[in-house]
């Protein structure tokens, strides 16, 4: 089988009002093309893993949804705003964005980043319900003990969740994750998809995550973007992109599929 790029992506939605709309977007850094006219429709709700090898694209299009980049070519909104015209306010206030790197020049306490996810209601001067809020995140991502700890006495671990907690805090339909995994040992990764995949269906969320584990977006993700080359290649269902020779056309190895516990469980090998 030849790997050619999803015919029609937009498959994945089944509305005229997805939550995430890509239209030709195309990203290049000198003659390198990153990300090569992609068209993807994402829809409301739940939570959509982005997959692919390294260099596949992933990181560059969640980065130009949330704004983080500008597209070379194309078009993006996000509930129907163009990321590229928007005022920032008022995309704050639908979109909430976690990069994969975050760096901070200041000491701040865990609650004082989360609260920080509040500046887009409180514009600095957080009310009762801003307060309110953010106890909320930081209980949901059970920071509740280490909430006035300052960030450099956490573990990297600890951090990453106190940076995805500042994100839910900011209590936008849409919130973007670039490998929110980072650091985070087994028990916290699992507890970490838990709560964005709750986050989703509980608190009506639309959750976009980049994953390099394909089992991680099988058993966590309602919807599956499977990425190579810059392009889309796949897009559906978790039983749509976990099937044995659509993974090995990506990921170039030999892959096979398990159905666990009413999981399907990729394993490879060589």
């Amino acid at each position: 089988m030849t790997l050619t790029p999803a015919a029609d992506t937009r498959a994945c939605v089944d509305t005229d009002h997805p939550a995430i709309r890509a239209e030709g977007v195309t990203k290049r850094y000198g003659r390198t093309v990153v990300v090569d006219d992609v068209h993807l429709d994402l829809p409301l709700g739940g939570v959509t893993a982005l997959i692919g090898p390294n260099g596949a694209g992933k990181s560059t299009l969640l980065s130009i949804v949330g704004r983080l980049l500008t597209a070379d070519g194309g078009r993006v909104t996000v509930t129907g705003l163009d990321v590229a015209t928007t005022r920032s306010d008022e995309l704050a206030k639908r979109m909430a964005v976690l990069r994969q790197e975050n760096h901070l020049d200041i000491r701040l306490t865990v609650r004082d980043l989360v609260t920080f996810g509040r500046y887009p209601h409180s514009k600095g001067r957080p009310t009762a319900d801003d307060l309110e809020h953010v106890e909320k995140a930081l209980h949901y991502l059970d920071l509740d003990h280490l909430a006035d700890r300052f960030l450099d006495q956490l573990s990297g671990g600890q951090r990453q969740r106190a940076f995805v907690a500042m994100v839910l805090c900011q209590d936008t339909d849409v919130v973007l994750l670039d490998e929110p995994l980072n650091n985070l040992d087994l028990r916290h990764a699992v507890s970490m998809m838990g709560r964005l995949r709750d986050a989703a269906r509980e608190l009506g969320r639309t959750v976009v995550v980049v994953v390099h584990d394909i089992n991680v977006a099988s058993c966590y993700a309602d919807t599956i973007v499977a990425m190579r080359d810059g392009t889309v290649a796949a897009c559906g269902s978790p039983a749509d992109i976990m099937r044995p020779e659509l993974l090995e056309e990506i990921y170039g190895l030999p892959v096979r599929v398990h159905e666990l516990d009413g999981q399907l469980i990729a394993t490879y090998y060589g």
